[in-house]
């Protein structure tokens, strides 16, 4: 008898073991219905008969038994700690030996199962991680003769299609089979494990139920809306999205100024398209925490609580116990919203808890949300890896904007095929006529900065006001000028309290009260405020239009709102953003009758991508792209090291006790992080830098509440008005996406 997992009952009892041929059974069932929407159901079938196949040796079976008594660790189907016995890499081994060099394509995939996804060269350090030396140091003596041959038997014949050697075709390709293989391997475990969670998953509406319902929710939203000129426009972009949802899967771009209703048309459309194309799910990705909550609650409004996914990338799971990994986000409901840095960074990551997911990318429709905050830095590598889901994972993408990037080829910008992008609006220069309500003021004197206490005096002489600044250290430093009834909003504050606040905000502008704001960015993507008077500090192009789309976002105004533009007393930090805004500047000082004419924004990328310098800063391309097709050298594990919007060495997420986040934190610490904890506690994290982190745990003001996941102590740190206090340093993840 081969044993692959066995457990404890309740009553100290040991359950029937789960045999190790019915394991790898299951797994490749599963594994065959995830690669099938790519046409690699074959390579499917031979992962999930070859992945556990080392569990068959005389060793690892004694070391399942010994270790346990028959006696169960709940570690035992992990590796990569301590004392634990390798079956992955003989079983990566053994696909090789048994299919030759396309064998080398599975055993990354099985040879990372647990660990994950291994670079083939060692690095600097000699490390004995890589690929290349574990198989060089493996053998396949012990597993059973039996194994082997029914892995003959499910040997895949040809490649899905032909690999672009000019792309990173084969690498995305191969870690989408480990996705399919990891996911597999997780849920069929999961039937063993937790039987009670494999059979609650599940269950959701079909497309053609959930259009249904979403178009009820319309049709009563549109017959309580005033009949105002900004909602007749509305209702035109709303039908342009049901009426170009009809047309073959594809690359879309929705070009609506803001205010202009994008989330809820944008969902429409792909409600629309999902059912008349038959795509399994819709994934909204969005650029900052701060509206997350906002637009999945709009989602769950329209579609129903249990139907919506809300993923952010602050709580992931870890590998580190069976019960954290079962836990782990697989995306299997029809919508899906989530951050920027979540959905990017899966695409290139190694870990299996962040890859197993990634299939159920295949046959969806993505929607990114304010586009133009794709991170320049890798927009090489993002634009390759969206046009190859378009190409071979039936992946229809809808790049949403105010500001469009044009991710298009041109020249210096080596982008989507030209034409390959279908607009939805019928006439976006009318569109943005049509929406105009404000006017933009600039700097008289482009040499003279306004300091803090002037700018200060300014806002408290306004009676509804919106100062936007674009860093945490200003909003705090203005914020402390200005009356005690001003409003703060920054992402010191958790999401939970950012709503709560946002609310309250809402209310005093429509009860027509007093009100200041102080923000940083956060309130350009997504957050529906509507003020006569807006300031924003200089920044780029696209963010001065996002600032302009709090102003006058209704046209109620008997005049255009009016959005001064200012020099703050600092620049912004070396970069990307300083280069936007220096853009900016330049556009703005000689000469544009309308700085938020749709036009101009070709211009302001076209700028910034040249001075950016690379759209590929970290080699990610190479790092993929193997020099030679039969070797498949593959460096996945440092790519995904490489590749982070936001570098984890440089912030930590903690937990706040605001509202319910105590008692949600008091349940993560009995029950350790069980999936709808983590959900619910992401309303309830704040991102900090290291050094404050650092200082907090010195201090003992925060603690570990479960392994990696740290919680502040009491709510002395915590403040009502504006947050988590810390010690503001110059770097700001928040000046990247959140």
């Amino acid at each position: 008898m081969n044993i692959a997992h066995v457990k404890k009952l309740p009553d100290n009892s040991w359950a029937k073991p789960h045999l190790l041929e019915d394991h790898l059974e299951g797994t490749a069932e599963l594994a065959i219905k995830f690669t099938s929407i790519f046409n690699s159901e074959k390579w499917g079938k031979a992962l999930g008969f070859g992945h556990d196949t080392g569990k068959s040796s005389h060793k690892w079976q004694n070391y399942l038994c010994k270790k346990s008594g028959f006696s169960y660790d709940e570690e035992a189907h992990l590796e990569g700690k301590p004392g634990k016995i390798d079956h992955s890499t003989p079983s990566a081994k053994l696909v090789e030996e048994v299919f030759g060099k396309i064998g080398r394509f599975l055993g990354y995939c099985i040879s990372g199962h647990h660990a994950g996804l291994p670079d083939w060269y060692p690095d600097e350090s000699g490390s004995k991680s890589s690929l290349s030396y574990r198989l060089s140091q493996s053998t396949t003596d012990e597993i059973k003769g039996e194994f082997k041959e029914k892995l003959e038997l499910a040997r895949p014949d040809t490649c899905p299609w032909t690999f672009d050697n000019n792309v990173i075709d084969l690498s995305f390709w191969i870690r989408m089979l480990f996705s399919s293989l990891v996911d597999a391997d997780f849920l069929d475990t999961e039937r063993y494990m937790v039987p009670e969670k494999a059979v609650n998953r599940g269950g959701y509406l079909s497309m053609k139920e959930l259009l249904s319902r979403f178009n009820s929710y319309m049709t009563d939203k549109t017959n309580h809306a005033d009949n105002t000129s900004v909602n007749k426009i509305r209702r035109s972009i709303l039908s342009d999205c049901r009426n170009a949802s009809i047309k073959e899967p594809g690359i879309f771009s929705l070009t609506v100024p803001t205010g202009g209703g994008k989330t809820l048309s944008s969902m429409a459309f792909a409600l629309e398209h999902a059912v008349k194309h038959k795509f399994d799910r819709i994934i909204y990705v969005i650029p900052y925490t701060s509206i997350i909550e906002q637009n999945a609650n709009v989602f769950r409004e329209a579609l129903g609580d249990d139907q919506v996914v809300e993923h952010h990338a602050s709580l992931d799971d870890d590998d580190s116990t069976t019960k954290s990994r079962l836990a782990a986000e697989n995306w299997d409901a029809p919508i899906i919203v989530t951050t920027s840095v979540q959905f990017f960074e899966s695409l290139f990551a190694a870990k299996p808890s962040r890859c197993r997911k990634l299939h159920n990318i295949a046959n969806s429709i993505v929607v990114l949300d304010e586009a133009q905050l794709v991170p320049v830095d890798y927009l090489t590598p993002i634009i390759q890896v969206m046009y190859l889901l378009r190409l071979h994972y039936h992946v229809t993408f809808v790049i949403s904007t105010a500001t469009q990037p044009a991710f298009e080829s041109r020249d210096n910008f080596k982008g989507f095929p030209t034409g390959s992008v279908v607009e939805i609006i019928s006439d976006v220069p009318k569109l943005y006529r049509d929406l105009k309500r404000v006017i933009i003021e600039c700097p008289r004197d482009w040499k003279r900065p306004t300091e803090w206490i002037d700018l200060a005096k300014e806002i408290t002489n306004e009676k509804q006001v919106l100062c936007v600044v674009s860093d945490r250290k200003s909003c705090l430093e203005l914020h402390k000028l200005l009356p005690e009834s001003t409003y703060h909003l920054s992402a010191l504050m958790c999401g939970q309290h950012r709503s709560d606040i946002i609310t309250e905000i809402k209310t005093k502008l429509k009860n027509k009260e007093d009100i200041r704001v102080v923000s940083t960015q956060l309130v350009e993507a997504g957050v529906d405020l509507d003020f006569p008077i807006v300031y924003r500090a200089l920044a780029g192009l696209d963010s001065i239009a996002q600032a302009a789309g709090r102003c006058n976002r209704e046209g109620r105004l008997t005049k255009p709102g009016q959005v001064r533009v200012f020099i703050p007393p600092k620049k912004a930090p070396p970069g990307i953003l300083r280069k936007a805004a220096e853009t900016t500047e330049t556009m703005l000082k000689y000469g544009l009758n309308d700085p938020l004419d749709h036009s101009n924004f070709n211009q302001f990328f076209n700028e910034l991508y040249w001075k950016a310098g690379s759209l590929d800063l970290k080699g990610i391309v190479n790092l993929l792209q193997p020099d030679d097709f039969q070797d498949c050298g593959i460096q996945f594990r440092t790519a995904a090291d490489n590749f982070r919007i936001i570098d984890d060495t440089m912030q930590r997420t903690i937990l706040v006790p605001y509202g319910e986040g105590e008692k949600l934190i008091e349940l993560l610490k009995k029950n350790g992080p069980e999936r709808w904890i983590l959900r619910k506690l992401q309303r309830y994290t704040v991102n900090i830098y290291t050094r404050d982190f650092s200082l907090l745990h010195y201090r003992g003001s925060i603690m570990e509440v479960c392994p990696g996941t740290f919680a502040l102590t009491s709510s002395i740190d915590y403040s009502e008005k504006t947050g988590l206090s810390v010690e503001e340093t110059t770097y700001d993840p928040e000046r990247l996406i959140l």
